[in-house]
């Protein structure tokens, strides 16, 4: 049995129990996250822990991106060997196994993408220029956040107690999407987000496909780009309701593996989500060309979430993806009803 295959049973089986089970949570994941959080800090100097701390309520909380610019927070270049092996391993406690991999294998692009340019671009391509900053005061009982951030990463996490509120904005980028020459030629670290999405396009019928799809051309970017909140996009796309049976199970599949890249226990109540709002709600939309080599963009987005994927710069060989939570980005819609449940006075 592939992975893919049991990416989708277990989105079943959870399914299965979402029908008798009370709300999931992440309990406990807060508080492995907290005490990651609480080791890195504690290493930092003085100076270093002023880089990377900030007030929960900062707008800098917001200011999200995966381009490469200045950014606030501490850099991998900016902290000792075993500052970063604590950094990493905050980042270890928001991700799967995979997700993880993929992350690290995405910073070790930079002096690939920097070789490709002969150092002509305009930007540093540095590995170490991934920052880490902290939100509040991990541990406790207020909620507190974190962001890992850099060159096509961009992962953002809201916490109280044990219990993980958000866990998106989620971005992985890819430029080379392929590496085509040297030591690491073949090398396609999101080439399965490429090979899921155009196996199930092409698995739709004639008439299907007039409503998949949306668009001849590729747009040259995510169309929500980094946008502070997002909303479903139009036109939606073929809704699950109108797919086969087998388009459905692809449809999962492709859905699972964005979701998979969190931990267990956070991808669980992802999916959770998902089906409790309707599977046959979610719509999925292709832009752009179905050969391998030509641009192409697709989304899937239902009434909690969406993932974008676009992959037409740089002749094609430059992918962008995101799971946005089309309530909770950034823990709004928890942290709204938190304020509610129990009134903070103005500090």
């Amino acid at each position: 049995m592939n992975r893919f295959r049991l990416l989708f049973v277990r989105f079943i089986l959870l399914s299965l129990f979402c029908m008798i089970a009370p709300r999931l949570s992440a309990a406990g994941t807060g508080d492995e996250m907290a005490a990651a959080a609480t080791n890195f800090l504690n290493a930092l100097t003085p100076e270093q822990q002023a880089l990377a701390t900030y007030a929960f309520t900062n707008e800098e909380r917001f200011d999200w991106h995966f381009i490469p610019r200045p950014r606030k927070g501490l850099p991998l270049k900016q902290m000792s060997s075993a500052q970063q092996r604590l950094a990493l391993a905050l980042l270890n406690t928001g991700l799967s196994q995979r997700g993880y991999a993929k992350a690290l294998t995405i910073m070790s692009l930079e002096p690939v993408l920097g070789e490709m340019e002969q150092n002509r671009g305009q930007f540093t391509r540095d590995p170490d220029l991934y920052y880490f900053t902290i939100f509040g005061t991990p541990g406790g009982t207020e909620p507190w956040g974190w962001r890992v951030e850099g060159h096509h990463v961009s992962m953002n996490f809201v916490v109280k107690g044990g219990d993980v509120l958000a866990d998106s904005p989620a971005f992985l980028g890819a430029n080379p999407a392929q590496i085509r020459q040297g030591p690491r030629k073949g090398l396609r670290v999101l080439g399965e987000e490429e090979d899921l999405g155009r196996a199930f396009v092409k698995s739709f019928s004639p008439e299907q496909l007039q409503t998949v799809v949306v668009l001849t051309n590729a747009p040259q970017e995510m169309i929500t780009t980094n946008a502070r909140s997002v909303q479903m996009l139009n036109p939606p796309g073929l809704p699950a309701a109108k797919m086969t049976g087998e388009q459905r199970k692809s449809l999962l599949a492709l859905i699972a593996n964005y979701a998979s890249r969190h931990r267990p226990d956070s991808a669980d109540d992802d999916l959770r989500k998902i089906n409790l709002a309707g599977l046959d709600k979610v719509h999925f939309a292709w832009a752009g060309g179905l050969a391998p080599g030509d641009a192409h963009y697709y989304r899937i987005q239902g009434p909690t979430f969406l993932v974008e994927y676009d992959d037409s710069q740089n002749n094609a060989n430059h992918i962008h993806t995101v799971w946005r939570d089309l309530e909770n980005d950034f823990g709004d819609d928890v942290l709204r009803r938190h304020y509610e449940e129990v009134p903070h006075g103005s500090k």
